[in-house]
């Protein structure tokens, strides 16, 4: 059992930057990660996903040169830097766990375990 909760969220005006947190409990090292977001009244999305070892990371076309996952192993935490955000980044933010540790997985329904969530708002 993995407990995830996500940090860092907040309001930001267009162009700025955040960094996400999610610390884990559990065997963290032991599962590939992702970020997932949701804005109201779509569906969720895949972000950013990142093995076990770290050594592949995968993003959505939309994010893709300026956001970035990483994990630290030790410190049992996945964070998500997010550079030039836009209002369209505006959403729900989720950090998941998959078991399969060696895939980075697009689909929110190959993740075992998620945490609750932390808004981010970009303002125009």
């Amino acid at each position: 059992q993995v407990q995830l909760v996500e940090s860092g969220g907040g309001l930001v005006q267009a162009g700025g930057s955040l960094r996400l947190s999610c610390a884990a409990s559990g065997g963290f090292s032991s599962y590939a990660m992702g970020w997932f977001r949701q804005a109201p009244g779509k569906e969720r999305e895949f972000v950013a996903g990142i093995t076990r070892s770290g050594g592949t990371t995968k993003y959505a076309d939309s994010v893709k040169g300026r956001f970035t996952i990483s994990r630290d192993n030790a410190k049992n935490t996945v964070y998500l830097q997010m550079n030039s955000l836009k209002p369209e980044d505006t959403a729900v933010y989720y950090c998941a766990a998959d078991y399969t540790a060696w895939r980075t997985s697009t689909s929110h329904f190959d993740y075992d375990y998620w945490g609750q969530g932390t808004q981010v708002t970009v303002s125009s």
